[in-house]
């Protein structure tokens, strides 16, 4: 009989020389050792020192062994304190300090963009001071009455409005070019107090750049006050029709002087047509191209009225020559 002295097994061939389990050299046993010894018992081992269980550790792990928590990893990297805020409040600080006093001129003068559009609805009229215009005077003899040589041109490329809730302007190839934003409502322009039609041949030249439909019409303003809407007259054209129509202002109402009157004075389409308002002592003369169409009586005209355009129903309608006879 031979033992192990490594893992105490014994073999009873004594033939064999080295354990079968370790590899150790065999050795003769002692009497009184057991004889046989199960072949397939499990190895002793010595178990590691045991650890408290770590929260977390997986059911069903044996009591008194260390399972290893399972590594935590973040979807995405950890973000870095960004102080960029920081930054963007001190610029703007200082810009605000540096062109504090340029931000309030802009939003100043953004409020008042509207204001000063000069412009009316039918149903509710908006007024607001008169654009700037200016002046030019000479004599000619080519003159509506003899006694009136004194010509005054106002400069219509100074009444663009870059900004207006109610109308649209420009002045392309020498020719200023108005109309409403909004059909059914109609937009006013007047000129300065400089520019009275009392005792006065006023005229304008206008044409329908698109031969558009129009019920309000377009054309001249005359005695009117220097804020628009308020108190004036109007003598107004609609060429598709070949119809004009008078009409007067108050605060919030347009007023027929004239009813829609057909006229052949009136030329179609695209074609210019010149309207004129001679005011005499005792009435109001208005020509078309030439033609008296029809006389009124002073009677809504403000004292010491100006001239000015008018044109309706999102229209655009091109001026040219407003002009001023004394």
């Amino acid at each position: 009989m031979k033992i192990c002295p490594r893992c105490q097994k014994t073999y009873s061939d004594d033939n064999l020389n080295f354990c079968l389990e370790d590899g150790s050299v065999l050795t003769q046993a002692s009497a009184g050792l057991p004889q046989t010894v199960m072949i397939n018992e499990p190895r002793i081992t010595q178990p590691q020192p045991s650890m408290p269980s770590q929260p977390g550790s997986q059911p069903g792990s044996q009591p008194g062994w260390n399972v290893a928590p399972q590594p935590q990893y973040s979807m995405q990297p950890p973000r870095k304190s960004s102080k960029m805020w920081i930054w963007v409040v001190l610029i703007l600080g200082v810009l605000a300090v540096i062109c504090g006093s340029g931000l309030v001129g802009l939003i100043y003068i953004g409020s008042q963009a509207d204001i000063a559009s000069n412009s009316g609805y039918s149903n509710n009229g908006k007024t607001a001071p008169s654009p700037t215009a200016n002046k030019s005077s000479n004599t000619s003899t080519n003159t509506n009455t003899t006694d009136r040589t004194s010509l005054e041109t106002i400069d219509l490329e100074q009444w663009v409005k870059e900004n207006s809730l109610y109308g649209t302007t420009e002045f392309t190839n020498g020719e200023f070019i108005m109309g409403s934003k909004k059909k059914a409502f109609y937009y006013v322009l007047v000129a300065p107090e400089d520019y009275k039609t009392g005792n006065a041949n006023t005229r304008v030249t206008l044409r329908n750049i698109d031969d558009a439909n129009s019920s309000l019409g377009y054309g001249l303003i005359f005695h009117s006050n220097p804020t628009p809407l308020l108190q004036d007259y109007a003598l107004l054209i609609d060429t598709k029709r070949k119809k004009y129509h008078v009409v007067h202002h108050e605060p919030q109402k347009e007023s027929s002087v004239v009813s829609w009157t057909s006229s052949d004075s009136i030329k179609g389409g695209t074609a210019e047509n010149v309207l004129e308002a001679r005011d005499l002592s005792d009435k109001i003369e208005l020509y078309i191209n030439g033609t008296m169409v029809t006389s009124i009586k002073n009677t809504y005209g403000y004292a010491g009225g100006v001239a000015g355009l008018y044109s309706g129903d999102g229209v655009k309608i091109a001026f040219k020559n407003l002009e001023i006879r004394k």
